[in-house]
């Protein structure tokens, strides 16, 4: 080979292997948020419900106008008793701890601010890193990474429609 011609070679295979190993790692990363919690506030009035009964993804009833005050959420009936329903559009859980008692938090898990997931047994659920929330009050169960409340969120019951606040 002339000086004039010069070899170009392709980047190693291991180098391409560890460039997309370490564009994934940065995706994770980035899903799960930064490690600063937020501080929530106390739960107050009707707040709050979460996805219940299994279902978890709150497909088919969504805040009507991406979550703007006074825009019904859902009507009663949709939120099972003991369970919930996420609306993510509108960034809220509303749940129904027992019957006729509405609550409503936000859906982001204060561990790493990951969107919860499901309402299942008694629990709003984060399926990043296995946070459960208590459907009564946003409080973190025993064991999960979480240690603060996910924030109240401001409902309103009129009749058998459920309205963010």
């Amino acid at each position: 080979m002339t000086s004039s011609q010069q070899s170009v070679s392709a980047p190693a295979r291991r180098s391409v292997v560890a460039a997309v190993g370490a564009v994934g790692v940065a995706a994770a990363l980035t899903a799960c948020g930064s490690s600063g919690g937020s501080s929530p506030s106390k739960a107050t009035g009707n707040a709050g419900k979460a996805d219940g009964g299994g279902s978890g993804s709150g497909s088919g009833s969504k805040a009507e106008g991406g979550g703007a005050a006074g825009k019904e959420l859902a009507k009663t009936a949709d939120i099972p008793v003991g369970g919930g329903k996420i609306f993510g559009d509108a960034g809220v859980v509303v749940t129904q701890p027992q019957k006729g008692e509405f609550k409503a938090f936000t859906n982001i898990c204060t561990h790493r601010q990951c969107p919860v997931s499901a309402v299942e047994g008694g629990t709003i659920n984060c399926p990043c890193h296995g946070s459960k929330f208590s459907i009564e009050d946003g409080s973190p169960k025993p064991g999960s990474p979480a240690t603060t409340p996910l924030a109240a969120k401001q409902i309103k019951v009129t009749g058998d429609s459920v309205e963010l606040a």
